[in-house]
């Protein structure tokens, strides 16, 4: 009786497995990595080749619903941003569901911009999915607040 209840255990525990989260691949983790290197070191066609070309990008209440939309409205402003700061994180989680992964990041942005200066908690969602080409970012949700 013992064994035929660890024996039925075990076959829910194997027919579940597909269906869990599997442990973050870091290969999404670098490519979030990569999309800020490209923006801090000013490189816009490294920073799109990072993107899906269906991404959509929330901030601040904006959104730009493609690559193309981000390239010609956002993304300029982005490359100045991150090489006139310095930012830091603070925290991290990831995880992959089959070919969607997740990567959450807290931060700190410091230092000036356009003569302003910046102090701010960050906040990052990224989901990338898997495809041929390896992970894409197809959402990023980005919003910031001033330390307490």
């Amino acid at each position: 009786m013992k064994m035929r209840l660890i024996s039925c255990a075990a076959a829910l525990v194997l027919a579940a497995a597909p269906v869990l989260a599997a442990p973050a691949d870091a290969g999404a983790e670098r490519v979030v990595d990569a999309f800020h290197d490209a923006l801090t070191n000013g490189d816009a066609a490294a920073a799109l080749s990072c993107l899906d070309d269906t991404v959509q990008i929330y901030e601040q209440g904006w959104v730009e619903h493609t690559k193309a939309d981000y390239a010609s409205a956002h993304l300029p402003a982005d490359v100045k941003f991150a090489a006139a700061t310095k930012s830091s994180r603070t925290a991290r989680s990831a995880d992959v569901v089959g070919d969607l992964a997740y990567v959450s990041s807290e931060g700190r942005t410091t230092g000036s911009f356009e003569g302003k200066p910046v102090n701010s908690i960050t906040l990052e969602t990224m989901i990338l999915r898997r495809t041929d080409s390896g992970w894409r970012i197809v959402h990023i949700h980005w919003s910031s607040r001033k330390p307490s």
